[in-house]
């Protein structure tokens, strides 16, 4: 063992080998943000002397099981303990050397409500191996603990500005600029990369000078740069929360001393479709545009060149919303009518004005193109593929539109890939890449979902060449992939799916028309 021990900056750690790599768990990267840290920026870890044993997972930030998954509880399930000290992450390397490999940091997806680093679908063992790169997962503080906007509510009382989540990401960065090379990483070339709030991560720190110079690459994988919120609608959803705890504003000490079974059960109220304020949105809980950690909207500050240095990667799924037709009541009998009510409810709801006429052209758009691909859609299929294409596929399509005169490279993907699971019913849907880029869809007896054979194999080879081809050098061509040139003046995609191939400006007739009407609403959620 005495050849997994590295001395980090807050003290030695000892890990194990495992296949041929150095795996290290549950590394604290900040201070456990429990007493009198809860709700307050991250600060560094207590140093310590003895070698401390890192073999095993740190718990997970408090949370409520996933509403809406696979049905497979190795796929959907966080393992381990749950606990407010979360904040610690994960190594995967090929040797512990001054090779100095390209490093890719994880950021979790899960709506900023769930999930953790340890996931067994974020194993890094397998990208790691393939790649020759030092794969790093995180924890970070979620809902409540880690996006909720108490400052302005309480008065000062209690400080958190909703974005803490947001600063324990910027802290392991942060690790990881002063600890990788230890670890046969290179400190100068550290890829993030992320999937829905995830990526919206990623899209956020894009945005925010605390996180300037933290990493050289991004991948964000069905979320970029619109998905964050006004300050005033963060301060409504946190009134709305002491209202559900029946907790004064005034009462800091009340607050601050509030259990947290008690703050994951607002949570679930406030996510419930049948509990939460529909004024306030299913998901109350995400980076808040404060003014200050992320000075405004992250996508117009990348619009306005802001990261143009940074090399970005960004896609989505062919049918992000698929699996989730269940969340939405009445969905078998809407009409077209319907589909319109029902966007321009929500759509805006979010862009605080009537867009009832800007969706019936949207919505005309959609059905045509559809019907010229020869795609037989129901009103309720067209409802879920303009909802997916706006929070997932137009946030990316928008960012690489918004970057095509940088200084950095650019590249588009969708992936087309369908899942058999459930005789079909889930498509090309939301998440799952994921067993694909992390070559886990074997390793965790999820052929059922992703599915199995040469095939599938094949895009796995893919996917993982082209995510450590681009964290190594900036461009995805290479290996199992071919090549794969820049989202540029014919806004090539890369469709990878059974087959890889590129297409010109994919899907362009429904870009078209969301430029037409605006853009209002685009990854709003």
């Amino acid at each position: 063992m005495a050849d997994s021990i590295v001395d980090t900056t807050a003290g030695p750690v000892r890990g194990e080998r495992v296949a041929g790599l150095h795996v290290f768990r549950g590394i604290p990267f900040a201070a456990p943000p429990v007493g009198e840290l809860r709700w307050r920026p991250p600060r560094r870890p207590e140093p310590w002397r003895e070698v401390r044993a890192a073999t095993a997972f740190g718990p997970a930030c408090p949370q409520n099981p996933i509403v809406i998954g696979s049905g497979l509880p190795v796929l959907d399930d966080v393992p381990g303990e749950r606990s407010e000290d979360c904040l610690y992450l994960n190594v995967w390397t090929p040797g512990l050397d001054a090779k100095r490999r390209p490093v890719m940091v994880w950021i979790h997806g899960g709506a900023f409500v769930l999930g953790s680093g340890a996931m067994p679908l974020y194993d890094g063992r397998h990208l790691a191996a393939r790649g020759d790169v030092v794969v790093v997962t995180i924890n970070y503080r979620l809902a409540a603990f880690g996006f909720m906007r108490l400052c302005d509510v309480t008065g000062g009382r209690i400080s958190t500005t909703g974005n803490e989540g947001l600063l324990d990401q910027i802290a392991a960065l942060e690790w990881v600029r002063d600890n990788i090379e230890r670890f046969g990483g290179d400190a100068a070339n550290v890829t993030v990369f992320g999937q829905s709030a995830g990526g919206m991560s990623i899209g956020a720190l894009m945005a925010m000078p605390a996180a300037a110079g933290l990493f050289r690459r991004a991948i964000l994988q069905s979320g970029a740069c619109h998905t964050a919120q006004p300050k005033a609608l963060a301060n409504r959803i946190a009134a709305a929360a002491l209202r559900s705890l029946r907790l004064d504003p005034d009462d800091a000490a009340a607050i601050a001393a509030v259990e947290a079974p008690r703050l994951c059960a607002v949570e679930a109220q406030q996510s419930n479709p049948e509990t939460a304020d529909p004024e306030l949105g299913l998901m109350p809980f995400q980076p808040c545009i404060d003014g200050a950690l992320v000075p405004r909207e992250p996508w117009k500050a990348v619009e306005q060149g802001l990261a143009a240095h940074v090399d970005v990667l960004v896609g989505s799924t062919l049918e992000e919303y698929k699996p989730y037709a269940s969340a939405f009541a009445g969905l078998s009998e809407m009409d077209a009518g319907g589909v319109v009510d029902a966007l321009a409810f929500e759509v805006g709801r979010l862009a605080g004005r009537d867009v009832s006429a800007e969706m019936k052209r949207l919505v005309a758009a959609y059905g045509q193109a559809q019907r010229a691909r020869g795609v037989a859609a129901t009103p309720g299929d067209l409802f879920l593929t303009v909802e997916g294409d706006r929070n997932f596929w137009m946030p990316g399509v928008l960012l690489a539109e918004s970057r095509r005169m940088a200084p950095a490279n650019t590249y588009h993907y969708v992936f087309t890939w369908p899942s058999p699971w459930q005789d079909g019913a889930f498509g090309a849907c939301h998440g799952l890449d994921l067993g694909f880029i992390f070559g886990t869809i074997g390793a965790t007896d999820s052929g059922a979902y992703h599915g199995a054979g040469g095939g599938a194999q094949a895009l796995v080879a893919c996917c993982q060449d082209a995510w450590t081809n681009f964290a190594r050098g900036g461009d995805p061509s290479g290996g199992e992939v071919g090549d794969w040139p820049q989202y540029g003046e014919d806004r090539t995609t890369m469709l990878l799916g059974a087959t890889r191939r590129l297409e010109w400006d994919f899907h362009g007739a429904e870009r078209r028309a969301w430029a037409a009407i605006g853009n209002p609403a685009v990854g709003r959620l």
